[in-house]
């Protein structure tokens, strides 16, 4: 059996790398494509050191530094990548990589991170983000989107089987391609995070500083607690307007090593959440190090962490994005935090451990080949 594995493009090592990491082990033989590949020849361990087959954006001027820029052409470029000659094609996509072309003795499975989340139900939103709601360049803009989506829910025809991340990604994958799809957490280091029952007085938030993470609605909520400890942890785009509004019981940490991080989160009386993720995987990091979270109730978070009311809880929702809400919740976890327990919250994460993703991932795949086979 010949194996192809496709994703949408190799400059970073972040989340989706991780699954593709991961994928790799499955299938060490396989071949891998992607639209471009830039990654340093240091950071490239975890695809094996493999030679990459790339589409012609890898070519075009000022590709490295704006790939992104050439959305447009991604449907085009990645059905030209040339994978006839495999048995078994799997996509790891969060972009275009679903779209790739096989033929009928193929198999195509894609695992699914996200139906491209800025041509369906988040195009307002980053319409807004990127400045784009009038003018010429927002028609344009609206008009590139709208192609994208015709071709995304096309090529979802040549897609055999499907595989979500999450539930909450089955669902959007249901409402978009109208197709149902198999659930495989994606995988989570947790063995990197050592259990740790002797907690301090402060709260913990660490994410990229964008605006969807909501990281200045946590900083804006515990500036109307002044008497609780909160630690941020993170750099991007929004960290200067956030240090802007933040009082003197927040501390921006600003980015910090991995080791540093961890011993935060092993420390924390809770680590909160803001944001609405397809999976999210730092309060799955969170419980692993045995910290409670105080999570937004939407998106993937409610699959990860066990809120009040079910056996052994592991955390808090608060389910509105607002300041008020956040202090509610904070109050409520300080009520109730007795009933969340360190190894409760160790046991919930070791759920989405790396290994459970392999296992799960490799006997999904082999019965969706065998079945199609037949």
């Amino acid at each position: 059996m010949r194996v192809a594995i496709v994703c949408d493009w190799l400059v970073v090592y972040a989340g989706a790398e991780r699954v593709l990491e991961q994928i790799l082990k499955i299938y060490p033989n396989a071949d891998l494509f992607c639209l471009v590949d830039f990654l340093p020849e240091d950071q490239r361990g975890f695809i094996m050191n493999k030679q990459t087959h790339t589409s012609f954006i890898q070519h075009l001027p000022r590709a490295k530094k704006s790939y992104r820029s050439y959305l447009p052409l991604m449907p085009l470029a990645i059905e030209q990548l040339d994978v006839s000659a495999y048995d078994l094609v799997i996509s790891s996509s969060h972009a275009v990589a679903k779209g790739i072309l096989t033929g009928p003795n193929q198999v195509h499975v894609s695992y699914v991170h996200s139906p491209i989340r800025y041509a369906w139900d988040l195009q307002n939103q980053y319409l807004q983000e990127a400045n784009l709601t009038r003018g010429i360049k927002g028609w344009a803009a609206r008009a590139i989107l709208h192609y994208i989506r015709l071709w995304d829910y096309r090529t979802a025809n040549g897609v055999d089987y499907f595989i979500a991340n999450s539930k909450f990604i089955a669902k959007r994958i249901k409402k978009v391609y109208g197709r149902d799809a198999a659930v495989v957490y994606p995988p989570v280091d947790v063995e990197a995070y050592g259990l740790c029952e002797s907690k301090e007085d402060f709260y913990l938030t660490a994410s990229r500083m964008v605006p969807y993470k909501k990281v200045k609605l946590i900083v804006e909520a515990f500036n109307e607690m002044p008497e609780k400890k909160l630690l941020v942890i993170g750099d991007g785009p929004e960290y200067g307007k956030i240090k802007e509004v933040a009082k003197g019981n927040i501390t921006l940490m600003g980015y910090q090593p991995f080791a540093v991080l961890k011993e935060k989160m092993q420390k924390a009386r809770a680590f909160v959440f803001a944001a609405e993720e397809d999976f999210g995987i730092t309060p799955v990091e969170a419980q692993a190090c045995g910290t409670p979270v105080i999570a937004y109730g939407k998106g993937g978070a409610l699959e990860t962490v066990r809120g009040q009311g079910t056996e052994e809880p592991t955390g808090m929702f608060f389910y509105e994005q607002t300041t008020e809400a956040i202090k509610e919740a904070v109050k409520s976890f300080e009520t109730l935090s007795t009933h969340i327990i360190a190894q409760a919250c160790r046991y919930n994460a070791e759920r989405f451990s790396t290994d459970n993703f392999i296992k799960n991932m490799k006997e999904d795949i082999d019965r969706m080949y065998s079945s199609h086979r037949i």
